[in-house]
């Protein structure tokens, strides 16, 4: 099956690519997978996946992140035995 060239498709395969840290072909492919799965033929129902698979990456990513920026501050709290411990330089 040759290539779809439509620009906004392309766009939100590159952002899908960007936000998983993956290439941009690998993003294709999985939109490409995802519509083969749901049956889907036609490139503006490709986008409709592209999109939605981008939308659940973004939110995967923040809960992520949070979670990440949650377990940094844990381990950076001051212990009460250590709250007066210093290192000789």
């Amino acid at each position: 099956m040759p290539a779809i060239e439509d620009h906004d498709y392309l766009k939100l395969c590159a952002e899908l690519a960007s936000c998983l840290s993956i290439s941009l072909a690998s993003a294709r492919k999985k939109v490409e997978f995802a519509a083969v799965q749901e049956g889907v033929r036609d490139v503006s129902a490709r986008k409709a996946i592209a999109q939605r698979l981008l939308e659940e990456a973004r939110s995967s990513r923040e809960n992520t992140q949070d979670q990440t920026i949650k377990d940094l501050d844990r381990l950076l709290e001051a212990l009460a035995e250590e709250d007066n411990f210093m290192v000789e330089d």
